[in-house]
């Protein structure tokens, strides 16, 4: 029973009252039940719906043909619906409610009157505002979510990349440690040769320049100094080619431009950056065709590589292989990973791109990797293909067209 504070019939109007109210009512008020058969109808809706005209049959025959086909089934099922009808020169919002009492279906229908094209137009535009500032907050919570899992991809890489820069870095750290031993030298031998040019006879000094040089090995200096440089600028730029391909995968720019770009320099660019999880186990084998640009978001493209990579190399547990291959099919490009791992059950492949899903054990995975790639690609006019069997691996399959349709 209803609260008596809600509700209590004691205290309800008569029917004149509650009459006269719908009477006044800005909205045309239907009642009617599942059979068609009309309970009552207020002023505007009599106006409009419920005129007496014969050749137009009964009042449910009327309702059925001004209401879309779906809108009883849909108020039935969900407990109500909206939309908007055109009625004669007129277009009104319709909200249809619905109610079952003992088996008998019961239907309320409210409509309120737009008088013209320039109300229909405003209303449309309300409308769309509503809905655009809808997209723009879902758009927006969607792209903090794409960062997120980049920046979740990232820390999980942390010490991964440390180590990649670290390893460049110590023998730079120990080069320069051998260069000022040479550089010391090498100053001791130019003094010496100073000496000797100051010296009334300098051929006296020559046995001290000749000890001087065998002490400090000068030709080994010779020899080995312009390969210790070599060295010490391929470390550094092992370190600038890791920082610069790291920037630009957490890169973040809702208003980044689709552009011509070359998903070779993506894929190394991401191979390079997770490379230190992979190498103690994987054997990575290119396998790459000739690929025009494709026009793309380069960004997002890579949290897709990395994505795959990842999955790949975590599939294979002591050793395997990972096989990278592009290659062109008409106006598409495709992009394959295929690893040696145990596979992925056929129970598994139709879940493997739902949200947070994942068989990882409990603080490994968020669940969002592939549900986030299958995105990105969806939203580059692509798919992803999966061909799996248990024992046998698994490659998963990436297609985009070269341009963007218009």
């Amino acid at each position: 029973m209803p609260d008596k504070l809600y509700f209590d019939p004691a205290l309800l109007p008569s029917q004149d009252v509650l009459r006269a109210f719908s009477e006044r009512m800005q909205e045309g008020l239907l009642f009617f039940r599942g059979d068609g058969e009309l309970i009552f109808a207020n002023a505007i809706a009599r106006a409009s719906l419920c005129r007496e005209r014969p050749e137009s049959g009964s009042f449910g025959e009327r309702i059925a043909q001004i209401l879309p086909g779906d809108a009883l089934g849909q108020a039935r099922g969900r407990g109500s619906w909206s939309g908007s009808l055109p009625i004669g020169e007129r277009v009104v919002i319709a909200h249809l409610y619905h109610y079952e009492d003992e088996g008998q279906h019961f239907y309320l229908a409210l409509f309120h009157k737009i008088e013209g094209q320039q109300d229909y137009e405003r209303e449309l535009e309300q409308r769309h505002a509503e809905l655009r500032q809808a997209y723009m907050r879902l758009n927006g919570a969607q792209d903090k979510l794409l960062q997120t899992e980049k920046m979740a991809s990232i820390g999980q890489l942390a010490a991964g990349v440390a180590h990649e820069i670290n390893n460049p870095i110590g023998y730079v750290h120990s080069n320069l440690g051998s260069l000022q031993e040479y550089l010391r030298s090498l100053f001791t031998l130019i003094e010496a040769y100073e000496r000797a040019l100051r010296a009334p006879d300098p051929k006296a000094l020559i046995p001290e320049i000749d000890d001087i040089r065998n002490r400090a090995d000068i030709d080994f200096i010779a020899r080995d100094l312009p390969q210790l440089m070599a060295e010490s600028r391929e470390g550094i730029e092992r370190v600038t080619r890791i920082v610069r391909d790291l920037k630009d995968f957490s890169y973040s720019d809702r208003a980044e431009s689709w552009k011509l770009v070359d998903l070779h320099a993506g894929l190394e660019s991401t191979i390079n950056i997770i490379w230190n999880e992979l190498k103690y186990k994987v054997t990575l084998e290119r396998r790459y065709g000739e690929l025009p640009l494709v026009e793309s978001l380069p960004s997002e493209l890579n949290q897709v590589y990395m994505n795959l990579l990842l999955n790949a190399g975590q599939a294979i547990t002591e050793r395997g292989s990972i096989i990278v291959s592009t290659g062109l099919e008409g106006d598409h490009v495709w992009i394959e990973f295929r690893d040696t791992g145990p596979g992925i059950p056929p129970d598994l492949q139709q879940r493997i791109f739902d949200p947070f899903f994942t068989t990882k054990p409990v603080g490994s995975g968020t669940g969002l990797g592939l549900s986030i790639s299958y995105g990105i690609i969806n939203k580059h006019h692509g798919r992803i293909d999966v061909e799996s069997a248990p024992g046998q691996g698994a490659a998963f399959k990436i297609t985009l067209p070269v341009r963007q349709p218009k």
